[in-house]
C-alpha cells in the first residue's frame, strides 16, 4: 500500500476542471440546440409585441398560435440538398422544428393578432381585451347634505 500525501490544491484544480468542462459543454447544448426559440416581449397598456429571430425561415414554414391564453410559435428549418459528391468539412447549423410558448398575463384579442416576417424577425402585435386594458374611472363629486 502506497501512502499518498494530500494536495487540497490538486483537488481544486481537478474540481476547477471539471466544472469548466460541464458549464461549457452546457452552454454549447444551449446554444447550437435547435428547441429553444429565443423571445423578446414587450408589453403596453394596450397590447404586446412579441419579437423572434428566425434567419433563413419562409413564412409558410412558421405556424404562430394561441389556445387558453397560452402564445405558441412554430418554426422548421430546413437543410439544403448538396450535390452527391460533396463531402462536409464542418457542419454547425441546427436544421429542424424550434418551437416556444409562453402563457400571456392577461387575455388578447385573438381575430385582431398581427404576425409579420420580416428580414429573419417574426414579430407578433397581440392586442389586449378592452377589459384587460387599464381605464379611468370618473370621480364625481358629492353634493353636501346642509
Amino acid at each position: 500500500m502506497t501512502i499518498v500525501r494530500w494536495n487540497p490544491l490538486r483537488e481544486i484544480a481537478a474540481m476547477q476542471s471539471a466544472m469548466d468542462r460541464f458549464f461549457d459543454d452546457s452552454w454549447r447544448s444551449i446554444r447550437s440546440s435547435g428547441d429553444a426559440l429565443m423571445l423578446d416581449v414587450h408589453e403596453t397598456e394596450t397590447e404586446y409585441r412579441v419579437m423572434t429571430s428566425l434567419p433563413g425561415v419562409k413564412p409558410e414554414d412558421v405556424t404562430v398560435s394561441l389556445n387558453n391564453d397560452v402564445l405558441t410559435i412554430t418554426a422548421e428549418t430546413r437543410q439544403e440538398v448538396m450535390p452527391e459528391n460533396s463531402k462536409p468539412l464542418l457542419m454547425e447549423r441546427s436544421y429542424g422544428k424550434i418551437m416556444r410558448s409562453i402563457r400571456l398575463p392577461v387575455p388578447v384579442v385573438s381575430d385582431k393578432i398581427e404576425a409579420v416576417l420580416e428580414n429573419g424577425v417574426l414579430q407578433l402585435t397581440l392586442p389586449k381585451t378592452p377589459e384587460s386594458q387599464p381605464r379611468q374611472i370618473p370621480v364625481r363629486v358629492q353634493p353636501s347634505k346642509n
